[in-house]
């Protein structure tokens, strides 16, 4: 339950942290909940890639989702040096690619390993 909320957990943050954008260039309080969004995607980044490779090392199951754990922590750290160094010609269509990315994950669905119920 913990690592499955946990790898829920980026793709939720991501188009709250798209909103943040919104309201930074356009509100004066946009900064601060931008910098505050991006600390806690970073860190969620960080634990999506514990719980992965938790669930696969406990689990022997498939090592894909350390994989996008992995390029999404990589896609993180971009954004947030990107981000710092106020560079937007390559911060924000970075950004809205991580965007796209997290609502095709957040659509794409887990086959139930167990199989239907009888």
């Amino acid at each position: 339950m913990t690592a499955e909320l946990t790898t829920h957990t980026p793709r939720v943050e991501r188009p709250l942290q798209a909103v943040s954008a919104g309201w930074l260039l356009t509100s004066a309080h946009g900064e601060t909940m931008h910098s505050v969004g991006a600390r806690v995607m970073y860190g969620t980044s960080m634990l999506y890639l514990l719980a992965a490779i938790l669930a696969w090392k406990a689990g022997g199951g498939s090592h894909r989702p350390v994989w996008h754990a992995t390029g999404f922590l990589l896609l993180a750290s971009a954004q947030v040096v990107l981000g710092i160094a106020h560079i937007p010609s390559i911060h924000l269509p970075l950004g809205v690619l991580m965007f796209g990315l997290s609502l095709l994950a957040l659509a794409r669905r887990e086959p139930d390993r167990a199989g239907p119920a009888t």
